[in-house]
C-alpha cells in the first residue's frame, strides 16, 4: 500500500508539472512581444550602451518588448525617422527637438537620460585661445545639422555672428579630429566621451608620445567663466505626439523606459561588461576608446538627483531660454516634454530595490591607449 501511495503521488506530481509546463507553453505561444524601434543618434558606441545592455541582458524581452536598435549616422536625423513612422522612439539633443517643434513638427520628449552637456571646444595650449571670446577671427570647427547650437549660442553671447566671416569662420567639421590635429582649424568641437579621446589617443609628432590634456585647452559649454555657459540638454528620448496619446502606447513607453533605465544602471555598475556588449554589436571602435567613452557617458548620467530619465525643469528651461535667446528657436516652447512616464518607470525600479540615483558612483581613471586599442 505504501509503495502504491508513493507511486500515485509521484504520478500526480508529474501531471501537475506537465500541466504547468503546458500552460506556460500555451501562454508563451499566445503572448507575442511588442515590436518597437529605437532610432539612435549615431553609430554603435558606448554612448548608447544602456540600450544595448537592456537588450543583451533581456530587460526588454522581460518587459514583453522586441526592440530594434537602429543605428544612426551623418545622413540620418532621428526626428525625421520618428516623424516618418520608421521608429517609435528616437534619441537626439534637446535643441534639435525644439527646433523641429518650432516649425510645427509634433514630437515630444518623454525622458532625459543625460543631465548635463558633454560638448566642448578644443584649442591647442600654445594658441592662447582660452575662452570663447578669443575665437574672434579664428577658424572654428563644429558639426552641422543641430549639433552646432551650443557653440553658436556661445559665439553670439560673446558678440560674434556665426554666419559672418568677419567675426568668425565656421568650418563644417567632419566626425573626426583630423582638421584639428593638422592645425587646419584653430578650435574644434569635441564631445568629452569621443573626440577628446581621439586627440589623446594620437601621437604628438614632436615628442613621439601621446598627446596629454596639458597640451590642450578644453572649453566646456558648461563653463560660463570661459565665455560659454550655453550648455543645452543632450540625449533625450522622444516620440511622436499622436503616438503617445494612445493609452496602449503609453504602457509600451513605460515598459521601454524602465527596461532602458535598467540597462543604464547595469552599465553604471558593470562598465567593463557593457563595453563588451557594445563591441559585440559594433566593433568599429576599439576597446580602449569604448572604455574611455563608457566612463565619460556615465559621468553625464550619474549621480542623478531626480532619478534617471526624469527631466529637470530648470535645466529644460535653461536650454529653451538659450535656444530662443540665440536664435535656435523663434518662440518659447510649450508642451515639449512630459515626465509622468519616466517617473512611473523610475518608481517601478525603485519598488524592485534598484538604485535609480547612483549617489555613490565615482568616475574611474581610464588609461588612454594609442588609437583607442
Amino acid at each position: 500500500m505504501k509503495h502504491r501511495w508513493v507511486v500515485g503521488i509521484a504520478v500526480l506530481a508529474c501531471l501537475v508539472v506537465a500541466g504547468g509546463a503546458a500552460a506556460r507553453t500555451q501562454l508563451g505561444s499566445s503572448t507575442k512581444a511588442t515590436k518597437v524601434t529605437l532610432q539612435l543618434k549615431w553609430v554603435t558606441q558606448a554612448q548608447f550602451a544602456g540600450y544595448y545592455a537592456a537588450k543583451a541582458k533581456g530587460y526588454y524581452s522581460q518587459a514583453g518588448l522586441d526592440v530594434n536598435l537602429k543605428v544612426g549616422g551623418p545622413t540620418i536625423t532621428p526626428e525625421q525617422v520618428v516623424l516618418g513612422k520608421q521608429a517609435e522612439f528616437g534619441i537626439d539633443w534637446t535643441p534639435s527637438l525644439l527646433s523641429f517643434r518650432d516649425t510645427g513638427k509634433k514630437i515630444i520628449s518623454i525622458a532625459q537620460v543625460f543631465w548635463k552637456s558633454g560638448m566642448t571646444e578644443l584649442t591647442w595650449k600654445d594658441s592662447g585661445i582660452t575662452t570663447i571670446a578669443k575665437m574672434r577671427g579664428k577658424k572654428v570647427g563644429v558639426w552641422c545639422c543641430g549639433n552646432e547650437n551650443e557653440l553658436y549660442a556661445a559665439l553670439v553671447k560673446n558678440g560674434m555672428d556665426p554666419k559672418d566671416k568677419n567675426d568668425v569662420t565656421i568650418v563644417n567639421q567632419p566626425f573626426n579630429m583630423d582638421l584639428f590635429l593638422s592645425r587646419e582649424v584653430d578650435a574644434a568641437a569635441a564631445m568629452t566621451y569621443n573626440e577628446l579621446a581621439q586627440v589623446l589617443e594620437a601621437k604628438n609628432p614632436k615628442t613621439g608620445k601621446l598627446y596629454q590634456l596639458s597640451d590642450l585647452n578644453v572649453i566646456s559649454m558648461e563653463d560660463g567663466k570661459k565665455g560659454a555657459g550655453t550648455a543645452m540638454l543632450e540625449d533625450e528620448i522622444f516620440v511622436r505626439d499622436d503616438w503617445i496619446k494612445d493609452k496602449k502606447n503609453q504602457a509600451i513607453a513605460k515598459k521601454f523606459l524602465a527596461a532602458s533605465f535598467r540597462g543604464w544602471i547595469y552599465c553604471r555598475d558593470h562598465s567593463k561588461d557593457c563595453v563588451n556588449i557594445v563591441l559585440r554589436n559594433g566593433p568599429t571602435l576599439q576597446r580602449g576608446h569604448h572604455t574611455w567613452q563608457m566612463n565619460e557617458i556615465n559621468a553625464l548620467i550619474w549621480p542623478n538627483k531626480l532619478g534617471i530619465g526624469i527631466m529637470d525643469a530648470k535645466a529644460f528651461d535653461r536650454t529653451a531660454r538659450i535656444a530662443r535667446q540665440f536664435g535656435v528657436i523663434k518662440k518659447a516652447p510649450s508642451g515639449a516634454y512630459r515626465t509622468d512616464l519616466a517617473k512611473a518607470a523610475v518608481a517601478q525600479l525603485k519598488a524592485q530595490g534598484i538604485d535609480v540615483l547612483g549617489k555613490k558612483w565615482k568616475k574611474a581613471k581610464v588609461k588612454v591607449t594609442e588609437g583607442g586599442k
